[in-house]
């Protein structure tokens, strides 16, 4: 698969530019709010909270009407018994292969996960593999690296348990050799230390990786904003 040129400068260029994109922070900083920058999926309001965010940055997930069921909600619920518990709380660069090669199953039934359901047909369709990168950065913004359609078909060629797996491989080397270009270590205080660096305060290294993709892959592939 095709590989993105990765250093300092190029990151720093590419997450000063997506800084224009101010309603990303804003929809982000009301999904902390929410959650108290802990989000716990046991509670109901930080599933709420998980799906207005998922929405707002353009997952399109119906929500239910009165009165009908509430497919999120429970397979959700249901996914965070089974797999809450395997979540990484580490920084990005410290994940080991063991994790990631956990965190991979933990995708992928997260991607078939109950998501919606269609009126027309009567039938509930699965989170998907966006929605399912998405929420799992959400859930640990310093551990895990998202992705869209664009970015896992260039880098990856599929959006499987498989090409998510090798994601956070690739997120883990960027991490870990941007970190040491800047003579840090690879803790989340040194990666929060190099978004200081970067004048990006607070700014989550895997989002900051995200963004770099988002700029060099999808604004070619899909004219929309983020």
């Amino acid at each position: 698969m095709p590989e993105l040129p990765m250093n300092q400068a190029v990151l720093q260029a590419a997450v000063q530019r997506f800084a224009q994109y101010t309603r990303v922070d804003e929809i982000w900083e009301e999904y902390l709010s929410a959650t108290g920058a802990r989000p716990d999926l046991a509670e109901s309001a930080h599933r709420k909270a998980l799906l207005r965010w998922l929405n707002l940055a353009g997952c399109r997930i119906r929500y239910p009407k009165p009165g009908e069921p509430d497919p999120f909600d429970e397979g959700l619920t249901a996914w965070w018994h089974r797999r809450g518990a395997d979540l990484p709380h580490r920084a990005l660069a410290e994940l080991t292969d063991a994790e990631i090669d956990a965190l991979r199953d933990c995708f992928t039934e997260l991607a078939a996960a109950p998501a919606a359901l269609s009126p027309a047909t009567g039938r509930v369709r699965a989170l998907g593999p966006t929605a399912a990168a998405k929420a799992l950065h959400a859930l640990r913004p310093h551990t895990l690296m998202p992705w869209d359609e664009a970015i896992a078909g260039h880098l990856h060629g599929a959006r499987d348990g498989a090409a998510y797996a090798a994601h956070q491989r690739l997120g883990r080397d960027w991490a870990a050799g941007l970190l040491t270009e800047a003579g840090l270590g690879t803790r989340v205080q040194d990666a929060l230390a190099f978004a200081d660096v970067l004048g990006r305060p607070s700014r989550p290294l895997p989002k900051m990786l995200d963004d770099y993709c988002y700029l060099a892959i999808t604004v070619g592939a899909n004219s929309t904003s983020p």
